[in-house]
């Protein structure tokens, strides 16, 4: 068996990337590490990190195809972020224009949360700690 030692990163392609990069910076907080325009492609790369830890590449690409179904889709069904606070991390949210879904409560672990969508409508937990 390999020894996997952590999650490197993220892949998300967007429709609209301009939107998509205010989204993730300005609305959800990751700090821009590099930004490459790959001119053979017609496409961005931008490498985004949060609280000092690289997680997200975000790809842009010309007309790629749209997401199928919402979250019980096969293969990914969505990203979860942990959250100090989900009531004050809504709020905020909103403040940004994004519409959280009602809050729901884990059966298992009786921890709260809740799912959001990106520009691209790629489904986004906050997980409360």
């Amino acid at each position: 068996m390999i020894k996997i030692n952590r999650m490197h990163h993220i892949a998300i392609i967007c429709s609209d990337y301009e939107r998509s990069k205010h989204f993730y910076t300005q609305v959800l907080g990751f700090k821009i590490e590099q930004e490459i325009y790959r001119k053979e492609r017609d496409s961005f790369k931008l490498d985004l990190s949060l609280n000092g830890q690289y997680m997200i590449e975000l790809f842009s690409f010309s007309n790629p195809p749209k997401r199928l179904t919402r979250p019980e889709g096969l293969g990914l069904r969505h990203l979860a972020f942990e959250v100090d606070d989900l009531e004050a991390s809504i709020e905020e949210l909103a403040k940004k224009g994004v519409q959280a879904e009602p809050v729901r409560v884990d059966d298992m672990t009786h921890k709260k949360f809740t799912f959001f969508f990106d520009p691209d409508d790629l489904p986004l937990e906050l997980y409360e700690r």
